[in-house]
């Protein structure tokens, strides 16, 4: 599986359409809370707008979209919840898994398993095999992941892949062991929820992606919220350092 470079080394290829986008779905809770509903009922609601928002992807051919599921600050929760969830989560991949195979999307899980159960962690491994040789949407779920710990656990892979290179490494080796090393870095992120963190969330690939915030809570986060998140998008000027000038210039590549 090969990787890409990065956006301080190279300059990516901007389009109106982001090839990769990156979100964090905030909300549920909060959404249960208005209707005088448990936590979890906005957490179901929640894995709806997931199905939307891959349908919607596909559709505009956006290749990569990678998900924020669950933090590794997330075990902190009550511990109710943070059972509900897992168990959400393996009842998902169990639904979802041939209905994304049969539309040509690939899944990939980014993030410590350590923590997960023997069933769990079965279950994703067959998601992930079953789908491997799909070549559409890339769908990428972030579980029990955080930006330091993807950080620290290439850092480690590279160093003892590459002992004798101590001291030695530059930016662009360190691409290859990241989580995310089949994709190229987002060209958006999306943050639901009215929050405006990123929250430990891929923080090496985030150098230049957009960034949108927006108040509308996970739940509710439907096809006309993402298209003026993409609308968003369309007009930011991407610049990679350089200036507008350069940007204009008939020589610019």
């Amino acid at each position: 599986m090969g990787f890409f470079s990065s956006s301080t080394q190279t300059i990516p290829i901007a389009g109106d359409i982001p090839t990769h986008i990156a979100v964090i779905m905030d909300g549920n809770g909060r959404w249960a809370r208005k209707r005088f509903l448990p936590r979890v009922a906005g957490h179901k609601r929640g894995v709806e707008t997931v199905r939307t928002l891959v349908k919607k992807c596909a559709e505009i051919q956006v290749k990569y979209l990678t998900l924020f599921a669950f933090s590794s600050e997330n075990w902190r929760r009550p511990e109710e919840e943070v059972s509900f969830l897992m168990g959400l989560f393996m009842d998902a991949l169990q639904r979802e898994v041939a209905k994304l195979h049969e539309n040509n999307i690939r899944l990939i899980l980014i993030g410590d398993r350590s923590k997960f159960g023997d069933a769990l962690v079965k279950q994703i491994a067959h998601a992930e095999q079953l789908t491997t040789k799909n070549t559409g949407l890339t769908l990428t779920i972030a579980a029990n992941y955080g930006g330091r710990w993807d950080m620290l656990q290439a850092m480690n892979k590279m160093q003892l892949s590459n002992p004798a290179k101590a001291g030695k490494f530059q930016e662009q080796d360190i691409a290859q062991y990241l989580s995310t090393q089949y994709a190229p870095e987002p060209d958006l992120f999306i943050r639901t929820g009215g929050e405006t963190r990123i929250s430990n969330f891929l923080l090496w690939q985030l150098a230049y992606t957009e960034l949108y915030f927006t108040d509308v809570l996970w739940p509710d986060f439907d096809d006309q919220a993402f298209a003026k998140a993409i609308q968003s998008f369309q007009q930011r000027e991407r610049r990679f350092g350089r200036t507008s000038e350069q940007l204009k210039a008939p020589s610019d590549a």
